[in-house]
Parts: structure tokens; C-alpha cells; sequence
């Protein structure tokens, strides 16, 4: 299954949650394959890749320069491999203008190795644009992170009504998974009020149980290359990640390999 992890308004912790919970996947047992799609590189570097390194990356691939098997890199975390990215992905959103599918580039290729693993997790840059598109379109299903502050309601209905155009265009069967609220503090009233207020505006089972708190162990492990359940496994957010995971897995059919 392919999921895209997606919201156009930044510093929702969308990167964050994209690493952690593919991490707390591989944990569990799952094989899981981290797409790095946002030109900045901060899922590669947040899973201890090293982009100057890298001979290969998400722009080789979607650029049709590569084949996806190529450029995949094993982590040092368990059961968890990334497609890495670089700067050099921004110029895939003039280039792939010209393309006539341009907005099927990554569904293409990642068609040739989907079945490899359970789960394939795509971090989506902030924006709805074309590589954020190219996301959309190749994934099964969507996440949504979300602070619990003024204005969320407005992002997550403008990407509603994306995502409408692309079912509608390029992807039929592409849902939504679900809401998960992140940095989340429930001691502050706006954080509270939001919560409610978006709980209310949404199916029950649309939003994640599971809420991600604000927690300095989390800010932490991306400069020391970690997902924060192996920086700090005993930690609040690592205990939070790995709960979204069980219930992640619950909502997708997904069973862990030890189960």
C-alpha cells in the first residue's frame, strides 16, 4: 500500500511523521520504503542519510533517469529502506512540465516496486504542486498531519478540494486515511477548541485516535539522523509514534510479521 503524507501549509511536523511512523512500521515487523519528495532532503537526513553521497536520488527516478530499485538505499533501522532526495528535485517542478503525464511520473515508477514492501510512505513537500500531485497520484490512500491551531480548517479544505481533482483526474480509488493531530499541547485552550472543533467537522473514524504531543525528544533526533523511537525510545513522542503505528496498521489491514 502506498501512502502519501501530505499537507501544503509547512511546520505541521509532516516529515516528522512521515519518518517516525515509517520507522515504528519497520519496527513492527513491516518492510517499509520512505519516498523522500520534498526537495529539501529532510526525511533522507532525518534517517541518517547523507544526501553528498548519494549518486542516485527521488529526482533520477521521477525523472524517468533511473529505475526506482537503483536508487533505494538501505537504512540502518530495521526493515525500512528510503528513496532519497536532494536539491536537485526542485527542478523536476519546471522540467516536468513538459512532460504530457507529467503528474504520473512517480506512479510509474513505483509501480516496478510497490510489491517489495508493505508500505511505502511518501513525505510530500508543503505545496500543491506538481511533485506534491505526483504524490497523490501514485498512493492508495493519504495522511494528513495537522496542528490544532487557527486556519487548519482552510489548509485541510483547499487540499480536500485537490485531492477531489485528482481522484477525479488521475486516481480514482486515492481516500483519506486520516487526520493525526501533531505538536499537540493539550494545556493550551486553542490547541483544545481546534481539537474539538475539528473532531466535530469530521467523520469519527476519520481522525486518528492517536495524538502526537509536542516533545523535545522529537525536535531533537532528526539533527542526530534518528527517528526519535531509537533516539529516545522511552521517550513521550517516541511512545506517541508507536501507537499511531498500531493504530495505522489497524486502518489499513496491516499485520505485523511476528503477529
Amino acid at each position: 500500500m502506498i501512502i502519501s503524507i501530505v499537507n501544503q501549509k509547512g511546520g505541521v511536523a509532516k516529515t516528522t511523521t512521515a519518518i517516525n511512523l515509517a520507522a515504528a512500521l519497520g519496527e513492527r515487523g513491516q518492510k517499509v520504503l520512505l519516498v523522500d519528495l520534498d526537495p529539501q532532503g529532510n526525511a533522507t537526513t532525518g534517517i541518517g542519510v547523507a544526501k553528498k553521497e548519494l549518486a542516485l536520488s527521488t529526482y533520477d527516478v521521477i525523472m524517468g533517469e533511473a529505475r526506482p530499485s537503483e536508487a533505494v538505499i538501505k537504512t540502518g533501522f530495521e526493515n525500512l529502506w528510503v528513496m532519497p532526495a536532494t536539491q536537485s528535485l526542485a527542478e523536476a517542478e519546471v522540467r516536468l512540465l513538459k512532460f504530457d503525464n507529467k503528474n504520473l511520473q512517480l506512479r510509474k515508477a513505483l509501480l516496478q516496486v510497490e510489491q517489495d514492501y508493505d508500505f511505502v510512505i511518501i513525505d510530500c513537500l508543503p505545496s500543491l504542486g506538481v511533485l506534491a500531485l505526483n504524490g497523490l497520484a501514485a498512493s492508495d490512500k493519504f495522511l494528513l498531519p495537522m496542528q490544532c491551531e487557527p486556519y487548519s480548517m482552510e489548509g485541510a479544505a483547499e487540499l480536500i478540494n485537490t485531492v477531489k481533482r485528482v481522484k477525479r483526474t488521475y486516481n480514482h480509488a486515492l481516500s483519506l486515511l486520516g487526520i493525526v493531530f501533531t505538536m499537540y499541547d493539550k494545556r493550551l485552550t486553542v490547541n483544545r477548541e481546534v481539537r474539538s472543533m475539528i473532531r466535530k467537522s469530521f467523520a469519527v473514524d476519520t481522525v486518528f485516535k492517536t495524538e502526537i504531543p509536542r516533545n523535545v525528544k522529537i525536535s531533537e533526533s532528526p539533527s542526530h539522523g534518528m527517528p526519535v523511537i531509537f533516539y529516545d525510545g522511552a521517550s513521550a513522542g517516541a511512545m506517541a509514534y508507536r501507537k499511531l503505528a498500531e493504530e495505522f496498521l489497524t486502518k489499513t489491514g496491516g499485520k505485523p510479521a511476528a503477529e
